[in-house]
């Protein structure tokens, strides 16, 4: 008997319905599962910025917060143990083209609950709230740059890549220094010690740097890519969306970044410097987001065409909240920004549209993690099982 049977067996737990025993959750578990987290926690924050007052929407967008707190640790404990448990399997993912790719939705899911503590946390537990987000950040700003350069690496030196078989799903390991980079504005105005500001925002604005410029070179290949050889397979039908995550996420972070180095260049007698940042961020901001709008139609367009036929659920179905709701919040801090009630009504709508898809994509996935069909590791797919 292996040692999975063994705790199976011990467990006393029901195997879930596709799978031939509980364990197998684990062995199968892959870091896909964190788009879950960004998904959710990118509902929880765009809800919280809803422009209309709405009973209870504020309480329920902290509730998905905690729930996405719970989601994270879960998942964390499910890969930590894969790792542990099956370690020759798990290692698999750095040699697989499409899964390793997934390594950048760790961090961008854990920078949905650092925002969570600046947006909900500060008003129940105070400064305490922003010495765990300023910790946490500075865990994500590691593996936001280590998945940005040492996936990518392992794509030049040791995995099979063409050009006909490129997705959008390219953008995930880079994308997340740039999530990491929006956090850092979010973060700049809770930190009281000057120093701690100063160093935060320089590098959110490197964070931003290492990611946007790498990504735009990605999405010029992508539109080459979909010219040359058109639409990827069904099964990465919501890949279309993810062009539009690091777009969204570059203009949200000029924004954020902006609003405070004016204050923060000041502290350091740099006040030009801060009136040009500012200045900077609106209007990249407002730039990208029209290119934002670009990819968000086009997307829409090559939705329409997927659903012509089936399109199979898959857990890249994820990739339909995450890119949505990041334009939205941005649409929404523009909107604060001009005052604008185009951006407030935009926004508005697009909270609405995230909103109705998470709830469709979250009861899929919590029904075919139930029956066990989405624990399936493309890395170890043709290795007999045990």
């Amino acid at each position: 008997m292996s040692f999975s049977e063994i705790i199976a067996t011990s467990s006393g737990l029901k195997p879930l319905r596709q799978l031939s025993s509980p364990i197998e959750a684990i062995r199968q578990f892959t870091p896909n599962w964190f788009a879950v987290t960004m998904g959710t926690g990118i509902l929880a924050l765009a809800l919280a910025q809803f422009p209309y007052a709405v009973f209870g929407l504020h309480q329920l967008a902290e509730g998905l917060w905690l729930l996405n707190i719970l989601l994270f640790v879960v998942f964390a404990a499910m890969y930590g143990a894969r790792w542990l448990l099956f370690f020759d399997e798990a290692k698999q993912v750095f040699g697989h083209a499409t899964v390793s790719m997934f390594f950048g939705t760790i961090p961008m899911g854990l920078a949905t609950i650092i925002n969570g503590f600046l947006g909900f946390g500060v008003a129940r537990w105070g400064q305490a709230a922003v010495a765990v987000a300023q910790c946490l950040w500075w865990i994500d700003v590691a593996m936001a740059l280590a998945c940005g350069v040492l996936i990518p690496y392992l794509m030049f030196t040791r995995q099979q890549h063409s050009i006909d078989q490129m997705t959008a799903v390219w953008l995930l390991p880079v994308v997340a220094a740039e999530v990491a980079a929006a956090s850092a504005g979010l973060l700049v105005p809770h930190l009281q010690d000057s120093a701690a500001r100063f160093t935060v925002l320089l590098t959110g604005y490197v964070l931003w740097a290492y990611s946007v410029p790498v990504a735009l070179s990605i999405l010029a290949i992508l539109l080459l890519r979909m010219a040359l050889h058109k639409l990827p397979h069904e099964s990465m039908a919501a890949s279309s969306w993810l062009a539009l995550g690091p777009v969204g996420t570059g203009s949200l972070g000029m924004l954020v970044l902006g609003a405070d180095a004016p204050a923060t260049f000041a502290l350091f007698g740099m006040e030009e410097v801060g009136r040009v940042a500012y200045g900077l961020g609106v209007v990249s901001a407002l730039l990208l987001w029209g290119l934002g709008l670009w990819w968000m139609l086009l997307a829409t367009l090559i939705t329409c065409r997927y659903f012509r036929s089936a399109v199979p659920f898959n857990l890249g179905w994820w990739g339909y909240t995450f890119p949505l709701g990041v334009f939205a919040v941005t649409t929404l801090r523009l909107a604060n920004v001009f005052d604008s009630l185009f951006f407030d009504i935009a926004g508005a709508l697009l909270v609405a549209v995230l909103a109705m898809l998470w709830l469709v994509v979250a009861w899929r996935t919590a029904n075919g993690a139930y029956q066990g069909k989405l624990f399936v590791s493309p890395c170890i797919a043709s290795l007999q099982r045990p």
